[in-house]
């Protein structure tokens, strides 16, 4: 929820859109701009003497650049489906699409001062400034349903305040039900998808955005997870300052650091990255078995390192579920029937947790059961396992597409399952990006 400041482009700035009528106008120009893009790319094609696809067409470059800035200054639950999108959909969005949405992890527009002034002075009073000895107007960060400000109290204490955009709770009924329209884009769903899946799913990450709109109930997660997370040499959560807190605004320690995902850059020492890729990947185990409370969105800008200690505070806890026990025993032996690679007890534990039915079509089963032993790759792997030249997970997402969008796809896991599976692929995901090199499978090892 708190970053130091580092350079990069001016921010954007734009005012929350709000209101179902002018959300939907915004929503419609995106669709417009889509379509009228689509015609100009399709003229330019056949010019050439190529016959594409109207897929081909709407996912155009030029297209996902258009899309991506509307989706940026709409803010809310069409941009947070970007965020998820442009992390998940490698290998089902074209790569020019899913990198171009990726630019909606933390740079949303920003809201003008103007309207900033109105928030504040809605959920602090009229004489909100005198409550800080400084505000900054400039935000640290800014994302799909609220930004980031530094502030210093008088007593000197210098916090971050997440600050939600006006409108953002009210406007996510409507916005998922013109995202349900999106999800008719040729090529963005397929055909052989049961028809009540993507509402289904839809209604799920519905719910998860309306509840990541509750400030309060964030704030007591954030408490929560400090608690269970306990003291850690590496990792840290942020203290909440209960009495800066209100219904939109959540108020916590300031933790200096930068998303881990820019250790990718130049001349980060492989040490340094391994000690990063290992300690999250520890924490992802760590959650899931021991403390029994995951926060599912392993957006990169949620893990700050601060290269002068070391250390790394995590931080955005709208997204934080708790794990039933009978949840952790069911992965915990699939994971150890992945580690033995032995197929009937892999199938068993992937029917008893629902990735699979007795129902289903024995073609089917032998897919998910494929990319199961796939994905378990690294669990077999005897020590320090290379993920900058791993090629898993290009493959597992070839193999997830050709699945997803084969003739006979029917299931979709159940929801819970869903998002567990997201945390553990992005933390994957942020190990390939910072070509780490570690024992992954001692870290998975200490619960199987």
């Amino acid at each position: 929820m708190s970053r130091t400041p580092s350079p990069a482009p001016p921010a954007r700035s734009a005012a929350v859109p709000e209101g179902r009528t002018r959300r939907l106008l915004h929503f419609g120009r995106a669709m417009g701009e889509m379509v009228a893009g689509a015609a100009a790319e399709g003229v330019a094609r056949l010019a050439r003497g190529e016959r594409p696809g109207l897929d081909q067409l709407l996912l155009a470059p030029d297209n996902a650049r258009r899309l991506a800035g509307r989706l940026s200054e709409m803010r809310g639950a069409v941009m947070k489906v970007g965020q998820l999108l442009s992390m998940d959909g490698q290998g089902v969005l074209p790569p020019h699409f899913a990198e171009l949405l990726g630019g909606l992890r933390d740079q949303a527009h920003v809201m003008p001062a103007t309207q900033l002034a109105e928030v504040l002075e809605r959920e602090y009073g009229s004489d909100w400034h005198r409550r800080f000895r400084r505000l900054s107007f400039e935000p640290v960060a800014a994302a799909s349903i609220g930004q980031v400000h530094r502030a210093e109290t008088h007593d000197g204490r210098v916090l971050a305040l997440k600050i939600q955009y006006p409108g953002v709770r009210r406007s996510i009924a409507s916005d998922m039900a013109n995202l349900a329209l999106l999800a008719r884009t040729p090529g963005l769903v397929p055909a052989g998808l049961d028809p009540g899946a993507v509402p289904a799913l839809l209604a799920r990450v519905q719910a998860q955005l309306e509840h990541e709109t509750d400030y309060r109930a964030e704030a007591l997660a954030a408490q929560t997870y400090r608690e269970r997370l306990g003291a850690d040499p590496v990792l840290y959560v942020p203290g909440v300052v209960a009495e800066h807190c209100t219904d939109h605004i959540i108020a916590t320690e300031f933790a200096p650091g930068i998303p881990v995902d820019r250790l990718a850059r130049d001349g980060t020492p492989q040490a340094q990255r391994d000690h990063v890729a290992a300690a999250l990947s520890r924490l992802a185990v760590h959650e899931f078995f021991r403390m029994r409370l995951v926060q599912t969105d392993p957006n990169f800008g949620n893990y700050l390192y601060d290269p002068a200690s070391g250390r790394i505070a995590l931080v955005d806890f709208g997204a934080t579920e708790p794990v039933r026990p009978e949840r952790v025993e069911q992965l915990r032996e699939l994971g150890r029937a992945l580690r033995a690679d032995d197929v009937p007890r892999l199938e068993a534990a992937a029917q008893a947790a629902g990735f699979t039915a007795a129902e289903d079509p024995p073609a089917q089963t032998a897919g998910v059961i494929g990319l199961m032993r796939l994905a378990g790759e690294p669990l077999r792997h005897q020590g320090p396992y290379d993920f900058g030249a791993s090629t898993l997970f290009a493959r597992s997402f070839d193999e997830g597409r050709a699945q997803f969008f084969g003739a006979g796809y029917a299931r979709t896991p159940p929801p819970d399952l869903l998002f567990l599976q997201r945390k553990f692929a992005g933390s994957f995901m942020l190990c390939a990006r910072l070509r780490a090199r570690f024992d992954i499978a001692q870290v998975f090892g200490i619960e199987l």
